[in-house]
């Protein structure tokens, strides 16, 4: 199940999802098929809502806006092939064109790079969950509170933002994401990540709630040696309210870097 993709998954599961409607029902067609793999409440269940899950030592609630270094700097030893793709990009860049710019194309960011794009992220902090929204192609991730473990990676369908689980050190937010899309997904669009691709986060606030520093420890043993650490910061912005946003393949034309004679694509392995 590991190798099954998202849109293969989904069709299969909206398969599945039918042929319960068909046979029993509406209510009892659709109770399960979306139930948590190991059957844990949902994070927005009353019940799960109302238990004890502790006190949190901070509030990350409210709206943010990275400022300052973008970029997932400084780079790791990287391996031959991701060495290859990275010089490519900076030829690339030499040459005056995008690269790679897949995100330009309507594939999602996926963590970490919805994290860093320049656009407001929202954070909602609940009991049993922190729900982040990127106003970025209204990105969303959960990163769950309430003491789940990770699912099975072999019946856990993977996705581009990845299974976020936290807890707190201290007054310091953990997170930790497995599970994550590899098609199309790269890290500031010159580094590649594979299905050992792992992320552990460290969240602190600063300067009485107003900053918020997110350090990033990535590893990858097929594309980088060891962690893959750089840290980045956000301002709080108390008047930013979200627009709707959606990238649209007809709307390519106001993107002049996603045209062919612009752009260059990541080459082949």
């Amino acid at each position: 199940m590991r190798g099954l993709k998202n849109g293969l998954a989904a069709g299969a599961l909206m398969a599945l999802a039918w042929a319960g409607f068909a046979t029993a029902g509406y209510a009892q067609g659709f109770s399960g098929i979306w139930d948590n793999p190991d059957g844990h409440l949902g994070s927005l269940a009353p019940e799960n809502l109302k238990m004890d899950h502790g006190k949190a030592p901070i509030n990350l609630t409210g709206t943010w806006m990275i400022f300052g270094e973008w970029r997932f700097l400084p780079m790791p030893k990287l391996k031959p092939a991701a060495q290859r793709l990275y010089d490519a990009a900076g030829k690339a860049a030499k040459e005056g064109k995008a690269f790679n710019d897949v995100t330009g194309h309507c594939w999602p960011p996926g963590l970490p790079i919805m994290m860093t794009r320049v656009w407001p992220i929202q954070m909602i902090q609940l009991p049993t969950a922190i729900v982040m929204i990127s106003n970025f192609e209204n990105q969303i991730r959960w990163v769950f509170m309430d003491g789940r473990k990770h699912s099975d990676p072999n019946i856990y369908v993977p996705s581009y933002n990845g299974e976020s689980i936290g807890h707190w050190e201290g007054k310091t937010l953990v997170i930790d994401t497995t599970n994550i899309e590899t098609k199309k997904h790269f890290i500031d669009r010159s580094v590649p990540i594979s299905d050992k691709f792992h992320v552990v986060e460290y969240i602190t606030l600063k300067d009485n709630g107003n900053v918020l520093s997110d350090e990033f420890h990535m590893t990858d043993p097929e594309n980088w040696e060891g962690e893959w650490v750089s840290t980045k910061t956000y301002r709080r912005q108390n008047t930013v309210d979200f627009l709707e946003v959606h990238c649209l393949p007809d709307l390519d034309e106001g993107i002049p870097a996603t045209f062919d004679q612009y752009s260059v694509d990541a080459p082949a392995n």
